[in-house]
């Protein structure tokens, strides 16, 4: 069907669909921008980048030992894919304040009012578990691995590969630490209630360590140190959750 064979009320139907799409190319491409602005402002000290992720096994390899690059582009690739990934990571506040921007016309006034702390607050804990997993869980970790190897064996880590074992174990971390509020939305929505959580509180330790089982290395001591914080975060979300509810029912009874 042509344009001009179309009926007024199609075409009128179709122009906020097309409004729509615009501003999310637009979103979309600002948060592009920000993303190979901070790639470009960092490159420069990718391999310093490097060092810092580094550093917590590193600072624990045995006198004599090094890391080592198996394949010729990994000197190369390997602080790229890391400054990239950087560059995302530290990105992380625009891009959501992007889709932020572009899903706010649509929400109520008090979703507006809780939504935005809950943005705030999921980039705060994703930067928590990461910073968890660095200061906390890989000097464990790497003494943990690096000391009960047999002695006759030298550690020689290659870059690449330890590039991909901790970007893992930081996204697990980031992501486990969202919890609390993955937690208060299912209460604040009524997909779940409060008592309903707190009776399958065996099972959620279960499949937390579970989940700790699937996304580290295959070692109580690590799974541990994913498992137990986030059965923690979950408690944290019941808490928040819990006064969320109260509150909702004080609102309830006022305007009854």
């Amino acid at each position: 069907m042509s344009d001009a064979s179309r009926p007024p009320e199609e075409e009128q139907a179709q122009a906020p669909l097309i409004e729509h799409l615009i501003e999310l190319r637009s979103r979309l491409m600002k948060a592009v921008i920000v993303v190979v602005v901070i790639f470009a402002a960092l490159y420069a000290f990718s391999n310093d980048i490097y060092r810092f992720v580094a550093d917590p096994l590193v600072a624990l390899l045995p006198a004599g030992s090094q890391m080592i690059a198996t394949e010729v582009t990994s000197p190369f690739l390997a602080p790229f894919k890391l400054t990239m990934v950087v560059s995302v990571f530290a990105a992380i506040p625009m891009i959501l304040y992007q889709a932020w921007a572009f899903i706010a016309p649509g929400l109520y006034k008090h979703e507006k009012a809780l939504a935005f702390p809950l943005l705030a607050s999921s980039i705060v804990l994703f930067y928590c578990g990461a910073a968890f997993a660095y200061y906390v869980v890989f000097p464990l970790l790497f003494s943990f691995f690096v000391h009960t190897g047999p002695q006759d064996v030298t550690v020689m880590t290659d870059i690449n590969a330890y590039l991909n074992f901790v970007l893992k174990m930081f996204f697990a971390f980031g992501v486990a630490f969202e919890i609390p509020i993955a937690t208060f939305l299912m209460i604040w929505t009524g997909i779940t209630d409060v008592r309903s959580l707190t009776k399958k509180r065996p099972y959620v330790i279960l499949i937390c360590f579970i989940i700790g089982m699937l996304l580290t290395p295959p070692d109580i001591i690590s799974q541990s140190l994913l498992a137990v914080p986030m059965w923690l975060l979950f408690e944290v979300g019941i808490v928040f959750g819990r006064l969320v509810r109260r509150r909702q029912r004080r609102e309830e009874a006022e305007t009854e």
